[in-house]
């Protein structure tokens, strides 16, 4: 996390960008973290790097780095770090954590985190949901940010249809 509140600015920025169509198909830069000694190699800190502007107004920007700069990157972080605590509460999950209701997933297409398209990332929710409906948006791994209004027309139409 040192890293990361290097340069609070300089790192959203780097962390909040557009998914990439070219990048599918290429090692995501978050696989090769530990090789190349952090997220941000030997210099520790994010390069000097613009807000996406397609993802943050300007000022919609500063306020979220105004939220980084007074807590830092710990609490956003504290998902990651809480592994044995997420599987003791996964384990406590009502039918073994298989879900009833109908479910829906939308898949950023170019997302290099998430995706579940051309892997095996997807089969436990798969195995899980015995109503899952999954579509996908041109998008990466910030789809509510990268596409609001289509992916606001998703959930309308799948709501529609199941008459939910």
């Amino acid at each position: 996390m040192a890293d990361l509140d290097a340069d609070k600015a300089a790192s959203l920025a780097s962390i909040f960008r557009s998914g990439d169509p070219a990048a599918l198909g290429k090692v995501a830069p978050f696989a090769v973290v530990t090789r190349k000694g952090g997220r941000f190699g030997a210099a520790h800190r994010a390069p000097p790097t613009r807000p996406d502007p397609a993802l943050w107004p300007p000022a919609d920007f500063d306020v979220l780095v105004q939220s980084f700069e007074a807590h830092g990157f710990r609490p956003s972080c504290a998902w990651y770090l809480n592994d044995d605590a997420g599987i003791a509460y996964a384990r406590t999950s009502p039918n073994g954590g298989r879900l009833s209701p109908p479910v829906l997933f939308v898949n950023g297409d170019f997302d290099q985190v998430c995706t579940i398209l051309g892997n095996r990332q997807g089969d436990p929710m798969r195995a899980a949901c015995s109503d899952l409906t999954v579509t996908g948006l041109p998008a990466g791994h910030w789809l509510p940010l990268e596409r609001k209004a289509e992916l606001t027309q998703v959930i309308r139409t799948w709501l529609r249809t199941r008459k939910l």
